[in-house]
């Protein structure tokens, strides 16, 4: 096929002269590309004969995978959008006193919610039964806390927030159980647990670890100026008691 579609390019324009010479209608060059396209095209024929309904596959494939994709996205959003406007209609049931309520709205975006907002609902949820369940609401930060599914800065804020329910009546062996993890230098909410952990050691007249934490939060210069502000004043207090 392809030495015929050369032969025939070759002789296409030619004929013989009247010299009785045959004189070329195309140059060399000419031929020998219009010889390779016919190349390139029988290649390419016995390719898409192979390998067409492949090729064919794969773009479907494709296309289905982004269109599987976008819709995935689109889906995502419109829960995130829908989630957060459950979580704001809950934010102010409990601004308006109807605490039953915001719990019942919050529990329900705790469970139906997407990942990020469960764990809010979840959260407020337990600073809503703190207004009237201190226990339950303890149980329910220590559940928060102890989820390994939940982000490490919102298990910390969690512990945290049990902890300041727990410092007027739990004993220091139980905070500092609680708490001293959040103490480390690279914990976010290290600053408030130190304070927690020097407020609960001092009403439990453990004044030696109260000044360990209040000398804690004055060294670091991370330390907010309020928290400094408190720890000082309890290093006068812990002074005055003669035990520090």
């Amino acid at each position: 096929m392809v030495r015929r579609a050369g032969f025939r390019s070759l002789c296409e324009g030619g004929g013989f002269h009247r010299t009785g010479g045959w004189r070329w209608g195309k140059s060399v060059s000419d031929i020998f590309q219009e010889v390779d396209e016919e190349v390139r095209r029988e290649q390419l024929k016995k390719l898409w004969e192979r390998y067409g309904t492949y090729i064919i596959a794969v773009c479907i494939l494709v296309i289905a995978a982004v269109g599987g994709w976008r819709g995935n996205e689109w889906w995502q959003t419109k829960r995130a959008a829908e989630a957060g406007a459950a979580f704001e209609q809950a934010v102010t049931l409990a601004e308006s006193g109807k605490r039953q309520e915001a719990e019942a709205a919050f529990a329900k975006l705790a469970t139906d919610g997407t990942a990020s907002y469960r764990v809010l609902a979840r959260l407020r949820e337990a600073a809503e039964l703190a207004q009237t369940d201190r226990k339950a609401a303890v149980k329910a930060y220590d559940e928060i806390a102890a989820d390994k599914s939940v982000a490490i800065v919102m298990q910390d804020l969690a512990a945290l927030r049990a902890g300041f329910l727990l410092v007027d009546n739990s004993s220091y062996a139980d905070m500092r159980t609680r708490l001293e993890p959040l103490a480390a230098p690279e914990r976010v909410f290290r600053h408030s647990a130190r304070e927690l952990l020097a407020l609960s050691a001092w009403k439990e007249g453990d004044m030696s670890a109260a000044r360990q934490w209040t000398n804690m939060i004055t060294s670091d210069p991370q330390t907010p100026a309020g928290a400094r502000s408190r720890a000082e004043v309890l290093s006068e207090l812990i002074a005055a008691s003669g035990k520090g």
